[in-house]
């Protein structure tokens, strides 16, 4: 597969894990994007799997955004990405 075709659906993926996180935790977009020291609109984009709606460019955040955001969902860095691994439809997952 290339990065081109992983690129949306690991997007995607993060999407949905960081969705069902905050769905769990009870708190907002805003809560979460306080939180994690980031805008609100920003966060909203990840929700989308997006870095840039008007370009449709899949998401793509920095190293630190994804530690801030699993601190405050309560999670490890490594399950954060172990979920969005997970998430990856069949055919799409990434080899050892």
């Amino acid at each position: 597969m290339t990065d081109e075709a992983l690129d949306p659906a690991v997007a995607r993926a993060l999407a949905a894990v960081l969705r069902s996180l905050r769905a769990e935790s009870g708190l907002s977009q805003e809560d979460v994007a306080h939180a994690a020291g980031i805008t609100r609109n920003h966060y909203q984009l990840l929700e989308s799997g997006l870095s840039d709606r008007a370009k449709g460019s899949p998401a793509n955040p920095r190293l630190s955004t994804l530690i801030d955001l699993s601190r405050v969902f309560g999670v490890t860095l490594p399950q954060l990405v172990d979920a969005v691994v997970d998430d990856l439809p069949p055919g799409r997952r990434l080899s050892p």
